[in-house]
């Protein structure tokens, strides 16, 4: 049984997607697995056993016909659709283009079709992403969940980024970058540097995490930060999907935004403080490790304004408000 995975798309969704391999690998035993990512986000999927090709775009797919029994495609986008529907497959499930507009192979996979385009089903759905990707997969959903396998070079890396910065005592790791898609997602600096302060007096070690885009803006706010006294440790932007997992895993806990950040601290078992401004707290699974914060504000923007950035909205979780429940997963095993 040869089974083949399309998921080409935002880091965290290809992350949060892991967790249909079990699953997979429970209805078909006997089955191997390859998966169509792109280049720059395989790294999340190197070293899983569930795994037994890793594609890209680029490669063998546009140079010899592949054929499988059964085709995934969890994409809605022109190009994953445009492959699911050049590779051959007995049968194929999720979504494909039709009129230039995505559609469904499936009865199982139009419900999550439909969430994209209503906005009053989007207000009123309470399945997570997981689910609906479950649906559509035709699959039993039972909370299985994502998983990041750190290999010994991996987990050295981040063993020898607490000795080279001498990092001692319970870390928590912040990234609250955002996409350009969705402005409000990002919690407001002001904020951000109360709850380090606060963190800062408890001798709580702050890791902020940020990715290419936001080294110059992490780079002033840690300089500002370290001008009034106040120390944090900065990953390296630059590095790649399984450094940066690496270094979540060393934290004790993660608080960030609906974003990439959360769903590796997810998969890799970190209990989350996930601060909703613009976007579905209930389409996000919790594994009984996510605390959802979600603004008072959240209803006045979603789905409709989603892509709108108002300083208020992002100032609407307040930084005492982060820092209690901070305190509460740092302290709950003393």
């Amino acid at each position: 049984m040869k089974i083949l995975i399309i998921k080409l798309g935002a880091k965290g969704d290809v992350v949060r997607t892991l967790c249909i391999l079990p699953a997979l690998k429970e209805k078909y035993p006997d089955s191997d697995i390859s998966w169509i990512t792109k280049e720059n986000t395989a790294g999340f999927l190197q070293d899983n056993p569930y795994i037994k090709k890793i594609l890209t775009p680029n490669e063998e797919i546009n140079q010899k016909p592949l054929v499988f029994d059964i085709l995934i495609n969890f994409d809605i986008d022109e190009e994953a659709c445009q492959m699911a529907e050049k590779i051959s497959a007995e049968k194929k499930l999720g979504f494909y283009m039709k009129d230039n507009f995505p559609a469904a192979f499936n009865l199982g996979a139009e419900y999550y079709l439909n969430t994209l385009f209503d906005d009053e089903l989007k207000k009123s759905n309470k399945k997570t992403y997981q689910e609906m990707m479950f649906q559509a997969a035709e699959l039993e959903w039972k909370k299985q969940k994502s998983e990041i396998f750190l290999n010994k070079k991996d987990k050295k890396y981040a063993q020898d980024f607490l000795r080279n910065n001498m990092i001692k005592g319970k870390i928590i790791g912040i990234h609250l970058g955002a996409s350009p898609r969705w402005p409000s997602k990002a919690w407001h600096p002001s904020q951000v540097k109360e709850f380090i302060i606060k963190s800062r007096k408890k001798e709580y070690n702050i890791l902020l995490f940020g990715g290419p885009d936001e080294i110059n803006r992490y780079s002033k706010f840690a300089e500002e930060l370290g001008n009034e006294g106040i120390k944090i440790f900065l990953n390296n932007p630059q590095n790649s999907n399984k450094e940066f997992s690496s270094l979540v895993n060393i934290c004790d806990m993660m608080i960030c935004s609906d974003s990439l950040a959360l769903h590796v601290a997810l998969a890799l078992n970190k209990p989350v403080i996930g601060l909703f401004f613009c976007t579905s707290p209930d389409e996000i699974e919790d594994y009984n490790l996510l605390k959802k914060l979600v603004s008072p504000m959240l209803k006045e923007f979603f789905p409709e304004k989603s892509d709108l950035y108002d300083e208020n909205l992002v100032k609407s979780i307040s930084a005492s408000q982060v820092f209690n429940e901070a305190e509460k997963i740092l302290n709950k095993n003393k």
